[in-house]
């Protein structure tokens, strides 16, 4: 009978001679492969991105100042005494970068302290609407039938609100504004865009094949909802909350441009340009500073979002 020359996977990892004729070497085991997944792949490609480590930089830095202001500058805008009116409207110095407002306050203390409130309400904000949105979006998502429906439908009437035409109309009822009341405001007209896209985001992928397997081999739902669904739905969430986080901080600063956002004493970036205006042209560093320090912020946390956004369409790679 002829000998089976076929050879299964043990026999394979038997010691082989080498060519030579002499020496037998061992095989050994082959190291285990990188599981690869969207979201190691996305961190890969984000190291590599330039845009990336620039805004991350820029948010990171803004954080820390936003955190310890005190590091950055010795004054305190809210100590008695900070404002001088003999120092009013000085143009920038050595000593002072950023010169004196009307009151005779340093404008680069307060700039630095304003920093705070902005990081704040679009943190917060963006926070608020993520959770709302996300929430309500996979429940709709996944449960389907009359409760997407009408939860759908809610949503559709509430997102025909603008969100700035409606905080407008709302603060000015209130006459009065500050950092929470900006940002609640906001988050309660800005979820049902993170509610459509989430909601969309769980509908694709609960019929992709990874789920049908998981059901087919007993999971149950909590954990396809959890272990498969949600870490693959919440990639176009994460852009877009990235995005509206500097549009937030914009927002908060029209507001308080307007008057009926952060108030004083509060400090805010869109209250410093608000009190310049008047003498832009005499004082041009009143408005020129705190809005160098607003649209940085805002096209840091817009880069990031763009970044983050090609690294997580597969379609971009």
């Amino acid at each position: 009978m002829p000998e089976n020359t076929s050879t299964t996977v043990e026999e394979s990892a038997v010691p082989v001679a080498t060519a030579a004729g002499g020496a037998v070497k061992g095989t050994k085991k082959d190291k285990p492969e990188r599981v690869a997944s969207m979201w190691s792949d996305a961190r890969r490609d984000l190291m590599r991105n330039w845009v990336f480590l620039v805004s991350a930089v820029l948010i990171l830095a803004l954080l820390v100042i936003a955190a310890f202001p005190g590091l950055f500058t010795s004054g305190d805008p809210y100590a008695k005494g900070f404002c001088d009116l003999s120092n009013s409207v000085v143009p920038p110095t050595g000593a002072h970068w950023f010169g004196f407002d009307v009151q005779g306050c340093d404008i680069y203390t307060r700039t630095i302290y304003g920093t705070r409130n902005s990081i704040i309400v679009g943190v917060l904000t963006s926070v608020l609407t993520t959770l709302v949105g996300c929430v309500l979006g996979m429940v709709a998502g996944l449960r389907g039938g009359w409760l997407d429906v009408l939860v759908s439908r809610f949503t559709e009437v509430w997102f025909a609100i603008p969100t700035m035409l409606g905080g407008l109309l709302v603060l000015a009822m209130l006459g009065t504004g500050n950092v929470v009341t900006v940002s609640l405001i906001m988050a309660v007209l800005g979820w049902p865009q993170l509610f459509r896209i989430m909601r969309g985001s769980v509908i694709t992928n609960k019929q992709n094949d990874y789920v049908m397997a998981a059901r087919a081999l007993g999971a149950g739902g909590w954990r396809i909802a959890m272990r498969h669904i949600l870490p693959n739905a919440l990639a176009p969430v994460i852009v877009v909350s990235t995005i509206n986080l500097g549009v937030y901080i914009s927002a908060e600063a029209a507001f308080s441009y307007l008057g009926i956002g952060v108030q004083s004493p509060n400090i805010s970036w869109g209250l410093m340009i608000s009190d310049g205006q008047d003498r832009f042209l005499s004082a041009p560093h009143m408005v020129l500073f705190p809005s160098l320090f607003l649209s940085i912020t805002v096209l840091a946390f817009i880069m990031l979002g763009e970044a983050v956004r090609d690294a997580l369409d597969p379609k971009l790679r």
